[in-house]
């Protein structure tokens, strides 16, 4: 993998290790890949899962079908300290390359910063070729339709078999659960995945139709906490924040404190927003309405993820930080340029 590649898969040079006891497994040998399709049933046999990258929402999902008594595995070559960390902690095993991954494992799950999401696709590609294997590659990314399709068209071209999901949800673990949206023909073979906190859901046969669900989803939620932060930032500084804080109370109590629960965990997320609201205004440009919206969620997820709440992880923020104490400090970094 080429590191300028790497460098947008991973958070940038300000990510700090992540703790972890568990040992990363060196891979001394796979077991035998079940690629075989059941007769009775007509699904794929899913034994070998990889997944890439065990970030945060990676890491928690990986640990979910391992517990399901799958093997999972990750290419941990040329990848950060933090995901090393991360994949340690869930006890993945490393198998090293991409395209080690891809020749020994059934399906390969794509969970990944949005903006890197056809890059890596182009990996996933070469890697195909190479292994001359029809490996059937998911991926999970915050990405419009139209990326959707150019990517199946990589994974397809170069011999492998595609299937898009949308993940709507936080990482499930504790008593988190989260729901895997798949679509495109023979979605159903990722059911062998489901657990309790992991929900799959079949919605189609269709490609693309699991991420037009995302990027609706996304804009509602992820775009309606950028544009309560960007209005609360603004209000602090104009010196008002109070005075709203009182009106808002008043008449939209909920909504306000829907937004302020958001905020502690959305900085050290912002760095892949950014790409996460550009395939939103991709999505919406291409149905003939105004992307400019979501450009400017854009905006506001870029000043935050440029600002010191913005280069914390999820691991290491403090957290003990309120919604308004966000909104406080977020206020005080220099403006957008």
């Amino acid at each position: 993998m080429k590191s300028n590649d790497t460098m947008k898969q991973d958070r940038r040079g300000f990510l700090q290790a992540a703790g972890g006891a568990a040992a990363t497994f060196t891979l001394g040998g796979l077991p035998s890949a079940a690629r075989a399709t059941s007769e009775a049933a007509g699904k794929m046999k899913i034994g070998n899962v990889g997944l890439m990258s065990p970030g945060d929402m990676g890491q928690a999902v990986a640990m979910q079908i391992k517990a399901k008594g799958l093997n999972v595995y990750t290419a941990l070559d040329k990848r950060s300290e933090r995901t090393r960390a991360l994949a340690r902690e869930a006890g993945l095993t490393d198998v090293g390359t991409l395209a080690r991954l891809i020749s020994e494992c059934d399906v390969v799950l794509s969970i990944i910063n949005p903006g890197a999401a056809v890059d890596f696709a182009r990996e996933v590609a070469d890697a195909l070729r190479t292994a001359k294997r029809q490996t059937l590659i998911v991926d999970c990314n915050a990405i419009a339709p139209v990326t959707v399709h150019e990517i199946a068209s990589l994974v397809e071209q170069a011999g492998g078999r595609f299937l898009d999901a949308g993940i709507i949800g936080p990482p499930p673990r504790g008593n988190a659960k989260t729901n895997l949206y798949v679509s495109g023909p023979g979605a159903a073979d990722l059911e062998q995945l489901a657990t309790p906190q992991l929900v799959v859901h079949v919605i189609g046969e269709r490609i693309a139709d699991a991420s037009a669900l995302k990027m609706c989803y996304g804009a509602l939620n992820k775009g309606t906490q950028a544009l309560w932060l960007d209005v609360l930032i603004a209000a602090q500084r104009l010196g008002v924040a109070g005075i709203l804080e009182q009106q808002l109370q008043r008449s939209q109590s909920e909504h306000y404190n829907w937004a302020l629960r958001q905020f502690p965990i959305l900085p050290p997320k912002a760095y892949r927003w950014v790409p996460e609201m550009i395939e939103i205004s991709k999505t919406l440009g291409a149905d003939g309405i105004t992307p400019k919206m979501f450009q400017g969620a854009a905006d506001i997820c870029r000043f935050v993820a440029g600002t010191a709440l913005g280069k914390e992880t999820p691991e290491n923020r403090d957290k003990a930080r309120q919604g308004k104490d966000v909104v406080r400090l977020l206020a005080q970094e220099h403006s957008r340029s």
